[in-house]
């Protein structure tokens, strides 16, 4: 069962209400119209990206390759109970060096929904790790740099320096260095694919575009040593 309109409606609805006892009301709507949905998504998406990372993990289900519909507020002044977008998220298990970067698609309660690859935080010293690498031209770099190119739709994303820290550099190179974090995702509003049992091998399609940006972050973070994340 793919996502519906239905499933978009649920999720702005809920947001609305921030309640947990409309959502207790309507745990049925939820498990058939989003919950299940994305599940089958995952369970379809997973597999094909096998290809660019063997060793991710895929498993379908809430908490793990899926998000939770309720947000965790612990650590937030948004003290919103519900979110009115869900995500799933593949990555590798860390194996002992900077946390591996993941490969994602996220939709949201208007439609939109977008997929790519990357951090959605990067420590300075992974950061500084990922400029070394850019700045040597690194041949591994040049192949993410390349894909980028030619990926149609995708752009590096994240916070930049306020003021240029690579004036001079390469205008190329300047657009991964003056970065603070990062990540590449391409967005889209074609409602006539987010509903269609076809929404899976798309997005998976697109992703295999940016497998060299892909294997540029998760080589960069072997690079970076275990301990340097913690903040």
């Amino acid at each position: 069962m793919p996502l519906s309109q239905q499933s978009l409606d649920f999720l702005f609805e809920n947001r609305l209400h921030d309640s947990r006892e409309w959502f207790l009301d309507h745990q049925k709507e939820y498990r058939t119209l989003v919950k299940q949905p994305m599940e089958a998504l995952s369970a379809a998406l997973g597999p094909r990206l096998l290809a660019i990372d063997p060793e991710l993990a895929i498993e379908p289900v809430v908490g793990k390759t899926i998000s939770r519909i309720r947000r965790d507020t612990r650590f937030t002044k948004d003290k919103s109970l519900y979110r009115d977008n869900l995500w799933i998220v593949y990555r590798r298990k860390e194996a002992g060096g900077y946390p591996p970067p993941c490969l994602y698609f996220e939709v949201y309660s208007n439609g939109r929904f977008r997929y790519g690859c990357g951090y959605y935080y990067t420590a300075p010293v992974y950061m500084e790790m990922l400029r070394r690498r850019v700045l040597a031209g690194a041949p591994v770099w040049r192949d993410a740099q390349r894909a980028l190119e030619m990926a149609q739709g995708f752009a590096l994303m994240g916070e930049r320096y306020k003021r240029p820290h690579y004036p001079d550099a390469d205008p190329v190179q300047r657009d991964w260095l003056e970065l603070r974090e990062i990540s590449v995702s391409a967005g889209d509003h074609d409602a006539g694919l987010l509903f269609s049992d076809q929404l899976a091998a798309a997005v998976a399609d697109r992703l295999l575009e940016i497998a060299p940006v892909y294997a540029f972050l998760l080589e960069t973070a072997k690079a970076t040593p275990a301990a340097a994340h913690r903040r």
